[in-house]
C-alpha cells in the first residue's frame, strides 16, 4: 500500500507491550531510494537518543486507528545500541545496530536488501535467501558491497528539482510503499513555475543529487513533465494513474517486476 510520509507522523507506534511512542520522520540511503529506519518520537521514554525502527520490525500500517505495529518489545528497544540525538547515522551504529538484532545487513550486496532485491519480513525465508545469496555471493565477486548514506525525510523535504532546462519546484513530501518500503515517487510543488499543480517524481528518473546546493537533477524536461498526469493531495496514486504515468514517460512500472 502506498502511504505519504507527512500522513505517517505523528502515527502511534505500538510495540508487543505497549506503546513507544510516535512517528516522527525517516531515514532513506541516496542509492536505493529505500526506508531504511523509522525515526520514533519517544517523549519523556529514552530521552537524548534516537530511537530507530528496522523497517523488518514494521508491521501493517492501521489508518483506521492511525498506528503502526512494531514487532518488538520495549526491553529490546532500550537494549539496542544508543545513538545520539544530535548525531547522524554511523555506519559503525548500523553495524552494531544489526548484529544486535541479527538481521541481513543490506549494505553488504549489489541489491536493495543486500543479497536479494525483495523486502523479506519472515525470518526462514531471510535465512533461506541468505544462504542462497552466498552462494551467489561465491559466484559474483564483482558485486561488492556499498557504504550507505542515510538522508532524513524530513530535510530532504525542500530541495530544489531541477529538469534538464531549468528549475521545476521542490521537494515537498515523499510516497513510499508500506510492504517494501521503497520510495516510490517525490511529491514536487511546482508553484513558483507552474501555479496551482503539483507532479510526481519516481527516484529512477533522478540523475543525480547534489546535498550540498539541495538539488534534485532529474532526466526530465520541464515540457514533458507539465504534459504529465495532474496529480492531486485529495487521493493516493492508484494504479491506473500510475499506469497512466509511467506509460506517459514510457518507462516499465515498478510492478512489472
Amino acid at each position: 500500500m502506498l502511504c505519504k510520509v507527512k500522513t505517517l507522523v505523528g502515527y502511534k507506534l505500538d510495540s508487543l507491550d505497549g506503546e513507544i511512542g510516535k512517528v516522527k520522520e525517516f531515514y532513506f540511503d541516496d542509492r536505493h531510494w529505500t526506508i531504511r529506519y523509522l525515526v520514533a518520537e519517544t517523549g519523556t521514554w529514552l530521552t537524548d537518543r534516537q530511537v530507530l525502527i528496522s523497517p523488518y520490525a514494521l508491521g501493517a500500517v492501521n489508518n483506521e486507528k492511525q498506528a503502526i505495529a512494531i514487532d518488538l518489545t520495549k526491553r529490546q528497544i532500550e537494549g539496542s545500541p544508543s545513538l545520539d540525538s544530535d548525531k547522524p547515522v554511523s555506519h559503525q551504529f548500523e553495524k552494531a545496530y544489526y548484529a544486535y538484532y541479527g538481521l541481513p545487513t543490506y549494505w553488504d550486496g549489489p541489491c536493495s536488501w543486500g543479497a536479494t532485491p525483495n523486502f523479506l519480513r519472515d525470518y526462514e525465508e531471510r535465512a533461506r535467501e541468505k544462504r542462497a545469496g552466498k552462494h551467489r555471493k561465491e559466484s559474483r565477486q564483482h558485486e561488492k558491497g556499498w557504504d550507505p548514506d542515510l538522508r532524513s525525510t524530513y530535510s530532504v523535504s525542500g530541495h530544489h528539482i531541477q529538469a534538464l532546462d531549468g528549475d521545476l519546484g521542490h521537494v515537498e513530501d515523499f510516497i513510499i510503499d508500506d510492504e517494501t518500503w521503497v520510495i516510490r515517487y517525490l511529491i514536487v510543488a511546482t508553484h513558483n513555475w507552474w501555479p496551482g499543480k503539483k507532479v510526481l517524481i519516481s527516484p529512477q528518473w533522478i540523475e543525480r543529487v547534489s546535498w550540498g546546493e539541495r538539488k534534485v537533477f532529474v532526466k526530465l524536461d520541464r515540457e514533458t513533465i507539465k504534459q504529465s498526469p495532474e496529480y492531486t493531495d485529495e487521493s493516493l496514486p492508484g494504479r491506473d494513474y500510475e499506469i497512466g504515468l509511467h506509460g506517459h514517460y514510457k518507462v516499465k512500472g515498478y510492478w512489472m517486476g
